[in-house]
Order: C-alpha cells, then structure tokens, then sequence
C-alpha cells in the first residue's frame, strides 16, 4: 500500500492528536486544587499489581512441565527476579535482570 505525502501528513496529525488527547485529559479532569475522586484513587491502587498478575499469568501460560527443558528457564528467572527485587528493591533492574536471564539460558544453555 502506497500514502501520498497528505495522507501521510494527516495519519500522523491524528495519531499525535490522540497521544496528546491521553496526555492531558487527566489533567483537565483532574485539576490540581480539586480533590481525586476516591474511585479514581482507589483505581491507582489495586490496578498495577492486578496488571502484573495479568503479566505473570499471560508470561508463563504456554510452558510445560512436561516436555523438555520442563519449565526450568523460567522458573529460575522467576526465582532470579525474586531475589534481585528482595535485594534491591528495584523494579526496572529485577525486570531486566530477569529478562536477560531468561534469554541467555533458552539461547545458550536449553
């Protein structure tokens, strides 16, 4: 599929029109002097660790216990994370960490 240069310019006109529609609109709903509605507040606090259970479940539901290497890459950047976390306490890093983990093991060792 071939886009003149308009269409072009008009894909990308609405495309930065919605990033910025979701940039601003908490903040014309949520003003600063206005008090968050408890909802919204309650929202901020149960929804990320729901998001990373959906991670976690979406991540592992293809492995098999039964069929070689048995699940073990993944388990031991599940556990590598965990540690990493507990000792540091950083997110980004148990995350990355965990991830080059796994991948050096499905490539290079399993």
């Amino acid at each position: 599929m071939t886009l003149t240069a308009g269409q072009t310019v008009i894909m990308i006109l609405v495309i930065a029109l919605g990033t910025m529609m979701t940039r601003f609109t908490p903040f014309i709903l949520f003003p600063e002097g206005k008090e968050t509605p408890k909802i919204v507040t309650y929202l901020g606090k149960v929804l990320p660790a729901a998001m990373m259970g959906l991670l976690i479940i979406y991540c592992l539901k293809d492995i098999s216990f039964q069929a070689a290497p048995h699940a073990l890459p993944e388990m031991i950047a599940i556990v590598l994370i965990v540690i990493l976390h507990k000792w540091k306490g950083n997110v980004l890093l148990s995350i990355a960490g965990g991830t080059v983990a796994y991948m050096i093991l499905v490539q290079l060792v399993f």
